[in-house]
């Protein structure tokens, strides 16, 4: 029998002809999701051949055209076509549920205006995948020094408030107008040592039962060839031409005075505004008011200064597990932030009005939030994502405006800065206690330093000894000591670089325990290196923030 008559056999027993199978096994390639959603995708969506072209491909070879089956057509029987054509039929008849589900994706799509029939794929791949996953919110980490600028800026924003304050009460703040003489300084001509004042040439007469004291009233004139003994810092009376200290003159038994050493004339005397005239500027405004400083201006005339009012600065610490007391135990730490951050703050420029513990508990963190009447509202913890973390949720709630959200440093990444209201702030440092410096110095110290009336300090640079592992992606803020108080024999190897001489061209050495927890590194630290993302070589010269607490009159109140 040949293969036509074959053929028309199984047409009559209703058999389909099926091309002979391929020999050897046939497997089937495994589809990921991506490929299983892409598979049920209109052929112009993912590039392949479209619903009708599929649709042609399903047809038996023989209903199929020479050119598209690639052989000769075999011809049907009239048992064969009715078979071909019910099966074609019930190919694209929908059943009930299917009039049902299109009815209604009609209804959806006539109300969203979409007709395209190639979405009906989309919407079947999608079906099949599953719904979309929520949209998260975008958030973008500012990186460091953009941070920084970004709250040095909020700082010079508002207008600064002033008062005047008791030379007592000033320390520690910013004159906020120059400082002027109100006298000559000194006000009269003085005596620089302890002595005798002379009148013209000698070998001088004593005066006998005589003597100048500082603090007296004027004395009578010295004439010519006189000689009177005189204290140091009392006024040197009329005629006098120098003054000779005791140790390099020497008296004789006739009542001379002999000097052991020549005298030149105004020797050993400070004159009438030597330092300064009445009137002259001193210091100018913006100028930290540091012991020195009170004293200048005491001396200078004042009873009071003009100052920058301090920012008021409200520390909140929060979480269920901290103890004020006592050791560890049962899951509970030891609160570190609580004591630390106030007299940090206060060298930073801030008046602190209260440091306040608050658990765990969003309603109390938002009423705290919202009833301070500080400048600068301080939280500690709760600025990420976790169960307990309702910094977000309250700013949120309190209409505040996030300004920073997370900053590309580390330890503190999940540091921000947000505007409570046009003139209060709030700054959300990490948990860890590193972390915490590294948010004070990245985000509050440029915001209290504005809000306190302090002029920017040109960068400080040095060298790194040793190389500093770095984050691929941020920057990171390291520890370190400078290596000329070690070399010195400093016990802590603290000297600070600023004061031995070594802006710019002295060497830090890293310290060890740097991680975001741990405090051990930073209390015998003099500063935070900035280390750039990828990390740094021995003998890089980095950027390094000094500590309120270092060794110079600038540090101490930076």
């Amino acid at each position: 029998m040949d293969h036509r008559s074959q053929g028309r056999a199984r047409h009559r027993t209703g058999r389909r002809h099926r091309r002979p199978a391929r020999p050897g096994p046939r497997r089937r390639a495994r589809r990921g999701p991506a490929r299983r959603a892409a598979h049920h995708l209109p052929g112009r969506l993912r590039g392949g051949p479209g619903r009708r072209e599929r649709a042609r491909s399903r047809l038996p070879s023989r209903g199929r055209s020479r050119a598209q089956s690639g052989r000769p057509r075999r011809p049907l029987g009239e048992r064969g076509r009715r078979r071909h054509r019910h099966r074609q039929g019930n190919r694209h008849r929908p059943g009930q549920g299917d009039r049902q589900r299109d009815r209604q994706r009609d209804r959806q799509r006539g109300r969203r205006g979409m007709t395209d029939p190639e979405v009906d794929g989309v919407d079947e791949a999608l079906a099949l995948v599953g719904p979309p996953a929520p949209k998260q919110e975008q958030h973008r980490a500012t990186p460091w020094t953009e941070a920084r600028a970004v709250a040095a800026r909020l700082g010079t924003a508002r207008p600064t408030r002033t008062r005047r304050v008791g030379l007592g009460q000033a320390l520690g703040g910013v004159l906020a107008e120059p400082l002027a003489a109100l006298t000559d300084l000194p006000s009269f001509d003085t005596s620089a040592m302890d002595g005798w004042a002379v009148a013209g040439p000698g070998p001088w007469q004593i005066r006998e039962g005589d003597s100048v004291l500082a603090g007296h009233a004027q004395t009578p004139p010295l004439p010519d060839g006189e000689a009177v003994r005189i204290a140091t810092g009392a006024r040197v009376p009329p005629g006098a031409t120098a003054v000779i200290r005791s140790e390099h003159s020497r008296t004789d038994t006739t009542g001379h005075l002999h000097a052991q050493r020549e005298v030149t004339h105004g020797q050993d005397i400070r004159p009438r505004g030597q330092e300064c005239r009445s009137g002259d500027q001193l210091l100018p405004a913006g100028t930290p008011v540091t012991p020195a400083v009170l004293g200048l201006a005491a001396a200078a005339g004042y009873d009071e200064l003009h100052t920058v009012e301090r920012p008021r600065v409200d520390v909140l610490v929060l979480g269920d597990e901290l103890l004020t007391a006592g050791l560890p135990h049962d899951g509970l730490i030891r609160d570190a932030l609580g004591p630390m951050l106030a007299p940090w703050l206060h060298a930073l420029g801030a008046d602190v009005i209260a440091t306040r513990r608050i658990g765990d508990d969003a309603d109390a963190l938002y009423a705290a939030v919202t009833d301070s009447e500080a400048d600068v509202v301080i939280t500690t913890g709760g600025t990420a994502a976790g169960p307990v973390d309702h910094v977000h949720p309250v700013l949120r709630k309190a209409g505040a405006e996030l300004l920073v959200d997370g900053v590309k440093v580390r330890p503190g990444h999940p540091m921000l800065l947000a505007r409570l209201s046009p003139a209060t702030y709030l700054v959300g440092l990490p948990g860890n206690p590193l972390a915490a410096v590294s948010g004070l110095l990245t985000l509050a110290e440029p915001l209290l330093r504005g809000l306190a009336g302090r002029r920017a300090r040109a960068p400080y640079t040095a060298a790194v000894r040793d190389e500093v592992h770095g984050h691929p992606h941020d920057t990171r803020l390291v520890p370190v000591t400078h290596a000329a108080g070690r070399a010195a024999g400093h016990a802590t190897g603290r000297a600070s670089g600023r004061a031995s001489g070594h802006v710019g061209s002295g060497h830090v050495v890293p310290l060890h325990y740097n991680g975001p927890a741990m405090l051990r590194g930073i209390a015998v630290a003099d500063g935070l290196a900035v280390v750039p993302p990828g990390g740094a070589r021995s003998g890089d010269v980095l950027e390094i923030l000094d500590l309120p607490w270092a060794a110079t009159t600038e540090g101490c109140f930076t």
